[in-house]
């Protein structure tokens, strides 16, 4: 007899564990399937271990720049490969475990296998076709294996995978997807990055840091195209400065494989050709959600362009059937696929004033060297809009604290409807600026005005005010400009 619950959750990352967690306290039965690593992408190969990756390189730059601080270190610094990946790898199996641990103490239960709805309702859970590549950390023991299971509600949370352009298909070893670039076994000397969303940027970022030669392609004008363009810009300035080569408007068409090597043709857009020679190339050209073989089309879900179609509180097409994460569509932030699960999961428990997702209030972040975050509308996109507005810039070369900490190329800024004060858009670059976003994100969400966060008191001395400069400036009140 197949085993029910109120909830089963498909898929073990961050909005899929979220949701068990929140349904669990909440009082639902829970489970949870996962055919490969708890803690999904993110933990695992994505958020949190290339985060560790790019601390290793934040040390090793203050390392080589001693006399900017008037330090002296005798010898060289030199980066240990396999020491920095065996911490980034450790880092990742910690975080495995800790999800481990939360699905134990919320009691719910884990079915290791693959999960495939056969009616809305019910699934049927068989042997993995995809075994985890690591080691994890010790798995509690409230675990479950292949057979039907049935609840009133499931929840898809099967994330998505990089795409694949044809013709130019990763083969891991020397086209490389953000797995092989997470653990390299030697540190390549030149590097082709086709790319420059976050994940090809934090990447480049990564390996120029190490020492690496690195080359970006990037199709559309600009790095990091969701960005806001004179960010974009500044960003690009300080990638350059650093040595890193970037083509814009321009398309990788054609890779030839050597013996440890690969030589790209790029394609720009005049009409002009060049080529490339590296020892390893990172596609980093998006990613696709996860939609086959897990009973779309048994159930009838309806999807569109490659996601699970939902509303505002992650309903499919079918009743008690349910979609969050990257699998339900864009932005692919692991944030917002955590915020979706709690919505979802509290609309499924009947809880009252339950929002939907603002899609407008998502903050973005890039890790890159300098980090980039922004959130709400572009400068470009409030006048496709037909917004009348009010622009406000502030450089970190006039904060003092940024100077201090001889992190002074940055900039703060923010965009206001000109009629109502409401800060409708706030973009940065500059050092720590993804931890600095969260502060304009809790403003918008308060429906904050201009005339509030100017009366707002800023510690001194902080990157923090910058962003109230920012603001100050929008309304010609600068103070330290």
């Amino acid at each position: 007899m197949a085993q029910t619950y109120d909830l089963i959750v498909i898929g073990s990352g961050p909005g899929g564990y979220i949701a068990a967690i929140r349904a669990a306290q909440l009082g639902l039965k829970t489970a949870i399937v996962e055919r490969e690593h708890l803690a999904g992408i993110c933990s695992n190969w994505g958020c949190i271990p290339t985060k560790a990756l790019l601390r290793s390189a934040e040390i090793l730059h203050y390392a080589q720049h001693p006399g900017d601080y008037g330090i002296r270190i005798e010898g060289a610094v030199t980066p240990d490969l396999k020491a920095i990946v065996a911490r980034s790898r450790g880092i990742a199996t910690r975080m495995n475990g800790g999800v481990g641990f939360l699905m134990k103490k919320n009691k719910v239960d884990i079915i290791w296998g693959e999960a495939k709805l056969t009616k809305p309702g019910e699934i049927v859970v068989g042997k993995s076709s995809k075994p985890a590549v690591q080691p994890q950390a010790p798995q509690p023991k409230n675990t479950l294996g292949e057979g039907t299971y049935t609840a009133k509600h499931i929840i898809l949370a099967t994330g998505a995978r990089p795409r694949a352009l044809p013709g130019i298909e990763p083969d891991g070893k020397l086209i490389w997807t953000y797995f092989e670039a997470m653990k390299p076994e030697e540190m390549p000397k030149s590097l082709l990055v086709m790319g420059s969303g976050a994940i090809g940027i934090e990447f480049a970022s990564f390996y120029r840091t190490m020492g690496v030669d690195v080359t970006v392609v990037e199709v559309m004008g600009q790095v990091m195209p969701v960005e806001d363009a004179e960010i974009s810009a500044l960003a690009k300035k300080q990638f350059e400065k650093q040595g890193m080569k970037i083509h814009l408007e321009a398309k990788v068409a054609k890779v030839e494989k050597g013996a440890n090597s690969i030589t790209a043709t790029v394609e720009k857009k005049d009409g002009s050709t060049v080529t490339i020679t590296a020892d390893r190339m990172i596609s980093a050209v998006g990613v696709q959600a996860n939609v086959e073989n897990i009973g779309l089309e048994a159930v009838g879900v309806k999807t569109d362009r490659g996601f699970i179609q939902i509303d505002g509180y992650g309903r499919t097409s079918v009743p008690g059937i349910y979609a969050i994460g990257d699998v339900a569509g864009p932005p692919m932030l692991a944030h917002k696929a955590e915020h979706e699960a709690v919505i979802c999961v509290e609309k499924i428990a009947g809880l009252p004033n339950v929002h939907p997702m603002d899609k407008a209030k998502i903050p973005g972040c890039t890790y890159c060297h300098p980090q980039v975050a922004s959130v709400g509308l572009t400068e470009a996109k409030a006048k496709e809009q037909g917004r009348d507005i009010r622009v406000g810039r502030f450089p970190f070369v006039a904060n003092g604290k940024a100077i201090a900490l001889g992190e002074d190329q940055g900039l703060v800024k923010t965009i206001f409807d000109r009629k109502t004060g409401e800060l409708i858009g706030a973009h940065l670059v500059g050092a720590e600026v993804t931890e600095l976003i969260q502060g304009f994100v809790v403003a918008m969400n308060l429906e904050t005005t201009e005339e509030e966060l100017m009366h707002t008191i800023f510690p001194h001395p902080t990157i923090s005010e910058t962003l109230k400069e920012s603001v100050l400036d929008a309304y010609g009140r600068a103070l330290n400009a």
